[in-house]
């Protein structure tokens, strides 16, 4: 049983255990609790006994699987949490919707540790820093087994409409991601309104699909570890994974650019304990634990100050650390209009009806 594995089921137990607590009406600790909600599987679950035993306030968690299904659930209020983790372009949107508090920052002094280049990327979502804290960043990149694809050398978008690998393409099951692909192939921005240009990334979608063994997620970097698809799109999270299970992949950034993201920590409007957020908060920029976190989950980390308790095989590895030059090629999402949606949505429906 590897380390995730037993992790995982700590944090099964852990939430049964929370759970029973919170039934039979047990005290929460000598400061209060935190709710936290958390996109799941998103850090080391021992973290929350640290913390726990380090403030004497008690971590509530729980967990979702999309953004969207976050929004919903925190615009229609069934729930109240204090400490959310989320994607850069659902901040955006609930930044605009007036929907989140502003961080007191002399509760997070740890926020020191956060390297500029993501604090600077934030503000893309986040003008100023206000409401958000740098978690986890990565890019979207082409995952490929050497031994499969031969003498061919990968390094574009191009190169997943080679012929060559028909059947054995493994493309992304969201319509921004798959349409980023090939917006950036054909030299557009990934957040394009240019409805010519959209229909244009939908063409080329559409002469790809036939080469395509699959459309999918979380799934595509276990169809490349076990050799049923020999090229594919993950974020390079998934890398070190995928590499444990067959030393014969890798990963490259393309050289058009590709689609960055942030995941950050914000404070909701209504949070009833914000202060125990930021103090959760605070605690995860520690570099210690962001160290720990790495370890976990082999996703960019952004603490700087935890590199130097990050073995340098990793920092060394641009697959897992992009270097400056491939972040300034990569864009993150920005949200688009309920208009544009729509625009991206029905192009989408035309690929896959095709």
């Amino acid at each position: 049983m590897n380390k995730r594995t037993r992790s995982r089921i700590a944090l099964l137990l852990a939430g049964v255990l929370i759970t029973m607590m919170i039934a039979t009406g047990c005290r929460s600790g000598e400061n209060g609790e935190v709710y936290v909600y958390s996109y799941g599987d998103y850090f080391d679950p021992e973290l929350i006994e640290d913390f726990q035993a380090e403030t004497g306030i008690h971590v509530v968690l729980d967990t979702y699987d999309t953004a969207e299904e976050m929004y919903t659930v925190i615009e229609n209020g069934a729930t109240s949490y204090d400490a959310i983790c989320t994607s850069d372009y659902m901040i955006q949107k609930m930044i605009n919707n007036d929907m989140l508090a502003e961080l007191d920052k002399s509760n997070i002094p740890e926020l020191a540790n956060i390297d500029d280049i993501y604090m600077e990327k934030s503000e893309l979502f986040d003008p100023g820093n206000t409401y958000s804290v740098p978690y986890q960043a990565g890019v979207a990149g082409i995952l490929y087994n050497t031994e499969m694809v031969g003498d061919e050398e990968i390094d574009s978008w191009e190169d997943l409409w080679n012929e060559k690998f028909s059947d054995h393409l493994v493309m992304p099951d969201s319509v921004r991601d798959a349409f980023m692909i090939s917006l950036k192939k054909l030299g557009y921005s990934l957040n394009s309104t240019d409805e010519k240009e959209i229909s244009a990334a939908a063409d080329e979608l559409i002469k790809q699909k036939p080469m395509v063994y699959k459309y999918a997620n979380d799934s595509a970097r276990d169809l490349l570890a076990d050799g049923s698809a020999s090229i594919g799109v993950v974020w390079n999270g998934e890398y070190m994974y995928t590499k444990d299970l067959n030393d014969d992949v890798e990963f490259v950034v393309p050289k058009e650019g590709s689609e960055f993201f942030i995941d950050s920590w914000i404070v909701p409007k209504d949070a009833a304990n914000k202060k125990n957020a930021e103090l959760w908060i605070n605690f995860l920029c520690k570099a210690e634990v962001a160290a720990q976190n790495f370890d976990y989950l082999y996703y960019t980390c952004p603490n700087k100050a935890a590199y130097e308790l990050i073995d340098a095989e990793y920092l060394d590895n641009e697959a897992i650390f992009p270097s400056n030059d491939t972040l300034s090629r990569c864009d993150s999402l920005t949200m688009l209009d309920d208009t544009f949606m729509d625009l991206y949505s029905n192009y989408w429906k035309q690929v896959k009806a095709n």
